[in-house]
């Protein structure tokens, strides 16, 4: 099932039935009816068997990026299957494409616009957020992807290695019943590598003001990497000497 709506919505595994327009005082875009159009959505994502009984239909609505600079209010009508598999232990399971995986309330495309705005864009996560209608700790989660995505493992060699601290934020402590003492659980301070002698910018950033922060850092780098470090920027703090 294809036709030219469903093709300017560009969902794939999804195919768009109806599309009722929205008031012309409203605010909201128009109501865009959806059914599965991916054959390969009623297998069993336990056991793979193809299901033949379907136990109910179910309506869900995944949040999506704007088209032609509207927001759609997507109503995707789908199947909850019966496995009929004997050796299967799952007995049901609801229809989900790559684009809206299982239990997905947003498209993936939607999260991935909101960590590459952030990534690539310039924008703060607080902006992201705003922009594509996305609370912050979606958004925030959302960059992380993005960059463990795109980043290499390992950044590229550097001759002039720079080391500092920063304040982020409060600390935050909690009480260990076993000795009696607090420990924390989220450090006010982080400490930065950059590279100084080329273009990488951050390299990395870990929780703590610590030379055991620091030395581990260093210690899931190469030894040809380690080996490459010149000069290494910093100032009179001691944990870094």
């Amino acid at each position: 099932m294809v036709n030219d709506t469903t093709r300017l919505l560009g969902l794939e595994g999804l195919a768009v039935v109806d599309v009722v327009a929205a008031g012309e005082d409203s605010r909201q875009g128009p109501i865009v009816h959806l059914v599965t159009a991916d054959e390969s959505a009623r297998a069993c994502p336990e056991c793979g068997v193809f299901a033949a009984r379907v136990k109910e239909w179910v309506t869900t609505r995944p949040r999506d990026l704007p088209v032609a600079g509207r927001r759609c209010d997507l109503r995707w009508r789908k199947r909850r299957w019966y496995c009929d598999e004997p050796a299967c232990p799952r007995g049901t399971f609801t229809e989900h494409v790559a684009q809206v995986p299982a239990r997905a309330r947003l498209t993936v495309r939607l999260r991935q616009a909101a960590g590459e705005a952030v990534a690539d864009r310039g924008r703060t996560i607080v902006q992201s957020a705003r922009d594509h209608g996305v609370s912050w700790p979606v958004a925030c989660a959302a960059f992380t992807a993005h960059a463990q995505r795109v980043l290499p493992g390992q950044p590229a060699p550097v001759t002039v290695l720079g080391i500092d601290e920063i304040r982020r934020g409060r600390p935050r402590w909690t009480w260990d019943e076993t000795t009696g003492t607090w420990q924390t659980v989220v450090d006010r301070w982080h400490v930065g590598f950059v590279d100084l002698s080329g273009g990488q910018g951050l390299l990395g950033q870990v929780e703590g003001r610590t030379s055991t922060a620091v030395t581990g850092w260093l210690g899931q780098r190469t030894q040809a990497w380690r080996d490459g470090v010149t000069f290494v920027a910093i100032d009179m703090c001691t944990i870094f000497k």
